[in-house]
């Protein structure tokens, strides 16, 4: 029987949600100033251990891998 709740295996895990769509239309939207100011407040200290515990968890799910983690490090300054 066709169950509406069960999730469908054929989902692809590289698809974004609707949250993280409209992020990215609003992301695009900005003006490079707010962008960097948003950046700005996004790697403060206090957060970049929540980035840090975020990347692991990508890379458990299997979604990124080490090389992509070591890139963002390096791009972010870590």
């Amino acid at each position: 029987m066709w169950n509406p709740f069960k999730k469908s295996d054929k989902q692809n895990s590289n698809q974004l949600g609707m949250l993280q769509k409209i992020a990215m239309k609003k992301m695009a939207k900005m003006s490079p100033q707010e962008q960097a100011k948003m950046m700005q407040e996004a790697l403060k200290p206090e957060n970049r251990g929540k980035l840090m515990g975020v990347m692991e968890q990508l890379k458990k799910s299997g979604m990124i891998s080490e090389e992509q983690i070591n890139e963002a490090k390096k791009r972010l300054g870590m």
